[in-house]
C-alpha cells in the first residue's frame, strides 16, 4: 500500500496533521514539522481507521534520520529537494 492510499499529500496545504520539509541540506530535507510553510509538503491522514497520524509522524522522522529522504532527493549537496510524488509513492506495510 502506498502512502497516497491513506493520506492527502500536497504543498501549500494548511489543514494537515504535519508537514515534511521539502527543501534543505542532506541533514534537513524531509524533516517532519508541525509548523506551516507553504513550500513544505503537507500530509493529512484520511484513513485514520488504518493509520494514526502521530504514528506516521514518528515513522517519517525515523526515515529522515536514517537518511531515506536524502537518498531520494535531487539537487546539490547544499540544497536538496524532495517531490510530492516521492512522498506519495512511499510504500507502507499495513496489517
Amino acid at each position: 500500500m502506498k502512502l497516497s492510499d491513506l493520506c492527502e499529500i500536497r504543498t501549500n496545504f494548511g489543514d494537515v496533521d504535519f508537514w515534511l520539509q521539502r527543501k534543505g541540506s542532506n541533514d534537513t530535507v524531509g524533516t517532519p514539522t508541525k509548523e506551516f510553510n507553504p513550500e513544505n509538503i503537507g500530509i493529512k491522514v484520511i484513513r485514520t481507521d488504518i493509520l494514526v497520524p502521530d504514528y506516521l509522524y514518528y515513522v517519517l522522522m525515523y526515515h529522515q534520520r536514517a537518511g531515506y529522504f536524502s537518498n531520494i532527493s535531487k539537487g546539490t549537496l547544499n540544497l536538496k529537494n524532495i517531490r510530492v510524488e516521492d512522498i506519495k509513492s512511499i510504500r507502507l506495510s499495513v496489517g
